[in-house]
């Protein structure tokens, strides 16, 4: 990988951790995103996409609850498809390397968010003095503390690490590898597990039922169960609106019967 490819790379896994800190969620930190944009810059664009979303299905329900720090996604998903695309590692592989690196960042992470102490006690300082040059300088010192952590992680490990990588894979024993593969196959079910663990409740128990038997049972692809859901999810709609208007329309005649009654007395 040449040194501008890795100075690529660590841009981009700045511009990543950026996107929920500084302009917005653009989902730019989603790996079914960066996956496709490091095959562009190493040159492989169909691995980018085929990474990209292997690891989307994993860390889909990643995320930072309260001041939980999840591993990271951005460094992860970069440096595990620009592994599996300058290697030539199979995806499987990639997956499996993934989790480490994102473990890697997430630590990163928490470096990072300790050290930013320093920039919070200085907006906290330029707001007592009202002075809002003064924290706007403090935002913007922690977002590029971000920005520089994590460019600096990406592209030391993508410039220093391919090599490194690559050997290290072919002296993995056989048996290893197929562990690896037999793990990383279960981990697209981990990582709809964890989701399913925030969403799944007794209200929604049934969609989920009804959408695995069309998969498994009547072999209804993944369009077509999307579009079923879909028509089940505006009916439902049409019916909770229906009768939210039904009951204001009683509510709205009760209480004229009311007035006519009082009225009358």
């Amino acid at each position: 990988m040449s040194i501008v490819q890795a100075l690529l790379l660590g841009l981009l896994g700045g511009i990543g951790i950026w996107d929920s800190r500084v302009g917005g969620i653009w989902m730019i930190d989603r790996p079914l995103v960066l996956g496709p944009l490091v095959g562009l810059i190493l040159g492989d664009f169909t691995t980018g996409i085929i990474v990209g979303g292997s690891l989307e299905l994993i860390m889909m329900g990643v995320v930072g609850i309260g001041s939980a720090t999840p591993p990271d996604t951005v460094s992860g998903a970069i440096l595990a498809t620009a592994f599996a695309i300058v290697s030539k590692l199979d995806v499987s592989a990639a997956v499996a390397l993934a989790l480490p690196i994102a473990s890697l960042g997430q630590v990163v992470g928490i470096l990072v968010r300790t050290a930013n102490g320093f920039f919070v006690h200085m907006a906290d300082k330029a707001a007592e003095e009202a002075d809002f040059g003064g924290i706007d300088r403090a935002l913007w010192g922690g977002a590029f503390l971000f920005f520089i952590a994590y460019f600096l992680l990406v592209f030391l490990g993508a410039y220093l690490g391919s090599s490194v990588i690559s050997a290290f894979v072919k002296m993995i024993p056989k048996f290893v590898t197929n562990g690896l593969n037999a793990a990383s196959g279960m981990l697209p079910a981990l990582g709809i597990a964890i989701l399913m663990q925030l969403l799944f409740d007794k209200k929604n128990a049934a969609f989920f039922f009804i959408g695995w038997a069309l998969t498994a049972l009547l072999s209804v692809n993944t369009v077509g169960t999307a579009v079923i859901g879909a028509a089940i999810a505006y009916t439902i709609y049409q019916y909770t609106i229906s009768n939210r208007k039904n009951n204001v329309a009683v509510e709205v005649e009760t209480d004229e019967l009311s007035d006519d009654l009082g009225g009358e007395l």
